[in-house]
């Protein structure tokens, strides 16, 4: 059991954003290295942490219903996995008029090293029905929820994924029982989580409690009320895999550097698949330069950028913004949106050159 102490050493690194449910943002440095300490990955959190009996049910469509402890879990073929998480709120604050939302600014973003067993060889165990179409996810957090109108004295968070998917070896669903080597922490799903690559985290559903299969498609409150993007002039569409987007990590916004040769570093990343460039701009709106980037070092992780800037005296605009292989490109205008998801546009910082 998590002392109230312990709890509050895991987060004391975190920038918080709600103390309850707890929702926090890593810290700079955590966005700096290939793998963010578990004490400086982002958190979010719908309902307070919840207690968990230790077992994971698999029922519904399935002919054969199953019921696996942590130890179940461990006895199967472990797989390790680095995947970038993204908050799909991330940059809400970046949006006008302000979206309905929690108040995220731009680092509810981590990576770290995930390790586990694939979704597909635990759904073997319970042999899916031939009928089946979605499985849904079943997290042990729960409790009283509003939004947009809808009351709920007790809802319980459940995300779903289509059963093609989830069966699909290549799209590397994880249930995840340690992070970065270590047990996972009670803010990251102990005893057991999805990490589902490529997508926004909501689908990576914390305290895994049960996984259902279903014969029809799943519309729970998180499917298709919250997490949708709700456009002004066009039908609304599910929150998905992340938008492509770029970082500046080093220099912070605001700060004083030399004149001289500076290296800008950055990262980026994109659900759709690797990034294959990323530009900087470093006068407003004048032309965009080429950085290096780096080779991806894994199918599901940020990549590293960098630049040498010949930095002169006076202040300077840098914008960043990324090109996956899919070729989209991030846009100059966040993408509103009523409940501000997705925001990936180009951000925006300066420096003074002195």
């Amino acid at each position: 059991m998590t002392t109230a102490e312990e709890l509050a050493r895991d987060r004391a690194a975190l920038t918080m954003i709600q103390p309850e449910p707890f929702n926090a943002e890593a810290p700079p440095q955590g966005l700096r290295d290939d793998i963010t300490p578990v004490s400086l990955h982002y958190v979010r959190s719908n309902f307070a942490l919840p207690e968990h009996d230790g077992t994971l049910q698999i029922t519904g469509a399935v002919q054969n219903p199953t019921s696996l402890t942590l130890d179940d879990l461990r006895s199967m073929p472990a797989v390790d996995r680095v995947v970038t998480l993204e908050c799909a709120g991330n940059g809400r604050l970046g949006q006008a008029p302000l979206p309905v939302g929690e108040p995220w600014g731009f680092n509810a973003v981590s990576t770290a090293r995930w390790t586990g067993v694939y979704l597909h060889d635990v759904l073997a165990l319970a042999s899916p029905a031939g009928d089946g179409v979605d499985v849904a996810f079943l997290g042990a957090d729960h409790g009283p929820y509003s939004q947009a109108g809808h009351q709920f004295e007790d809802l319980t968070y459940t995300r779903a994924l289509t059963l093609a998917h989830c069966v699909d070896p290549a799209a590397e669903i994880m249930i995840a029982y340690a992070m970065n080597g270590e047990e996972l922490t009670p803010d990251h799903g102990a005893p057991f989580r999805i990490i589902a690559p490529r997508w926004y985290g909501v689908a990576s559903v914390k305290w895994l409690k049960r996984i259902d299969v279903l014969t029809a498609p799943f519309a729970g409150e998180f499917q298709t009320s919250h997490y949708m993007y709700e456009w002004q002039d066009r039908p609304h569409e599910p929150v998905t895999v992340m938008a492509v987007r770029a970082r500046i990590t080093d220099p912070a916004p605001g700060v004083s550097v030399p004149a001289g040769t500076y290296t800008v570093r950055g990262k980026a990343w994109s659900g759709a698949g690797p990034i294959s460039r990323v530009q900087l701009s470093l006068t407003g709106e004048g032309d965009w330069n080429q950085a290096v980037l780096e080779p991806p070092t894994g199918p599901y992780q940020w990549q590293d950028w960098s630049f040498d800037w010949h930095a002169v005296p006076g202040r300077h605009t840098l914008r960043a913004r990324a090109i996956d292989a899919g070729g989209n490109v991030q846009p100059d205008v966040p993408p509103w949106n009523r409940l501000g998801y997705g925001n990936n546009a180009v951000e925006v910082s300066y420096v003074d050159v002195i």
